[in-house]
């Protein structure tokens, strides 16, 4: 305990550093991403290629305001589904390139790709979000926006509890690609932003902010700033937005705030579920819009001039506190719509002893002591939580453990999570669930993904170590069975730690993972 209070001390200091620019020039990059020592002391491959074998089901409905399913978001479409329509890497000699996006930080959590191909995508550093255009190949910056720092990042610096930062999913963290490929997000001064990227005369690439939604008239903004270190009134992120079935954009609030940008008038619209918290992105579908909160799952509608109303309200058991692992008291997960004969929504909840999976029906028509399908626990007593989507493809779910992971200084020294997946289907006649497979896999914190060109299931996972050495692995598990097919290490150390961000699936094959020092890509040889 005092040797990681000391980690987190020097850590913390080294941020107040680079908030100072005394570390390094902020946005250096164009670097591979140092490894720690102890990279040649670990396995580099392990298990064999996988016969690619296609998982049939109806994909995702197609959002018809957002960019191609799997190209769009952190979740890959508007279902929150995790899963990609294309292969990913099968394991035939992987290979793993990696750009440091920062000389400190420089995680590019969410990834979405253009018409063709090319990677835009959010970077977090210590002196700001950085939206940026990337070549999906070479992972070079073809051009860059700056978005203002977080309140949470002043408030880390200045009080050495750094903490603050890597709790806070405001400010740009949650985006997404529309159909004309414009990036939407909130950005920490409360304004939502639509930018575009333009090739100029010269050949080069730029972003131009096409729509800028100010909410600061509905939302409390006096937030932590150098110039506004100690505010004395309420400051509510934006921590989300994602577009409806008509193209309203719709947003939420860290404090439980839930609204409506009409693009065509700028007409802003909102409600406020009080005393909830909001930390996780929602679902869209035809249907309405799947919110949780830390009290209890919605599912809202817009009335006529936008305003959001609630269609119904589930709550459930949110623990007595938050466990390690999770964010805050509540769910850690974002809405998954799902289904092959009735239309499900699927959570996590925050149970005490064993988290447990959630399935409800989504009908607005359902009566309310039918709505629930099915209530299953998860991982062992005592040690599990998920701060991250579940993966939904037909009428199954696949589910991780994130019990023990907090931040970056979690795992090092060799350490690692207690960890777990499982798979749970609904029924083919919604009578109830059925766990039917569990694996061991340690994925402490990362958003899974399921290909369903190729059956792989793909992790981001890390285990023991009795040398003290912190290795990263991008693993393949089948989806039918659970079983690991192989696993390729991407990096060691620190730099190597994902702290929340997802796998993504290319349209080329490629996996990528953000890092906590910006982007590694892995693909087969």
């Amino acid at each position: 305990m005092p040797l990681r209070r000391h980690l987190a001390r020097t850590l913390a200091v080294t941020l107040t550093l680079a908030g100072l620019g005394l570390v390094g020039p902020a946005g250096a990059g164009a670097d591979e991403i140092p490894k720690a020592p102890g990279h040649r002391l670990v396995p580099q491959y392990e298990g064999a290629p996988a016969q690619p074998q296609a998982v049939p089901g109806p994909a995702p409905d197609q959002h018809p305001y957002l960019a191609g399913n799997g190209r769009s978001g952190m979740h890959a479409d508007a279902w929150g589904s995790a899963t990609y329509p294309w292969s990913g890497p099968n394991g035939n000699a992987p290979q793993v390139t990696s750009e440091q996006m920062a000389a400190l930080g420089g995680e590019c959590a969410t990834v979405t790709f253009d018409k063709e191909g090319r990677i835009v995508t959010v970077c977090g550093t210590f002196t700001g979000f950085l939206v940026k255009l990337l070549d999906p190949h070479s992972l070079k910056t073809l051009a860059e926006y700056k978005l203002p720092q977080r309140p949470s990042t002043v408030e880390a610096i200045t009080t050495l509890d750094f903490s603050k930062i890597f709790k806070d999913t405001s400010g740009g963290a949650y985006s997404y690609l529309d159909d004309q490929d414009r990036l939407v997000l909130a950005d920490s001064r409360q304004h939502i932003l639509r930018l575009a990227h333009t090739r100029k005369a010269d050949g080069s690439w730029e972003f131009k902010v096409t729509d800028d939604w100010d909410l600061t008239g509905v939302v409390p903004h006096d937030c932590a700033s150098w110039t506004n270190l100690y505010p004395s009134g309420e400051c509510d992120p934006v921590t989300s937005v994602m577009p409806d079935w008509q193209g309203r954009v719709w947003w939420v609030t860290r404090q439980g705030r839930v609204g409506t940008v009409d693009p065509a008038t700028g007409t802003i619209r909102s409600v406020r579920l009080e005393g909830e918290e909001i930390q996780n992105s929602f679902s869209v579908s035809k249907d309405g819009v799947s919110i949780v909160t830390d009290h209890a799952l919605y599912s809202f509608a817009a009335a006529a001039d936008g305003t959001p109303k609630t269609v119904w309200r589930q709550t459930y058991d949110r623990g007595t506190g938050t466990k390690p692992g999770s964010v805050n008291q509540g769910s850690g997960t974002t809405p998954d719509l799902f289904g092959i004969q009735d239309d499900y929504v699927a959570i996590t909840d925050n149970a005490d002893d064993r988290m447990n999976v959630l399935v409800y029906r989504r009908g607005a028509d359902v009566p309310a002591d039918e709505r629930l399908v099915c209530k299953v626990p998860v991982f062992g007593s005592g040690a599990s939580t998920t701060d991250n989507s579940l993966i939904s493809y037909g009428n199954s779910l696949v589910v991780e453990n994130n019990y023990g992971y907090e931040n970056i200084t979690s795992l090092t020294f060799g350490r690692s999570v207690v960890g777990g997946v499982t798979r749970i289907d609904v029924r083919a006649d919604g009578s109830g669930c059925d766990t039917v497979w569990e694996s061991g896999v340690r994925s402490p914190s990362t958003v899974p993904k399921l290909s369903t060109a190729n059956g792989l299931l793909y992790f981001y996972t890390k285990e023991p170590n009795s040398l003290g050495v912190d290795a990263w692995y991008l693993t393949a598990v089948d989806f039918r069975t659970g079983a690991t097919r192989w696993k390729r290490l991407v990096g060691t150390g620190v730099a190597y730690d994902n702290n929340w961000a997802p796998v993504t699936l290319g349209p080329d094959g490629t996996a990528y993972v953000g890092v906590f020092n910006g982007l590694v890509a892995v693909h087969d040889s």
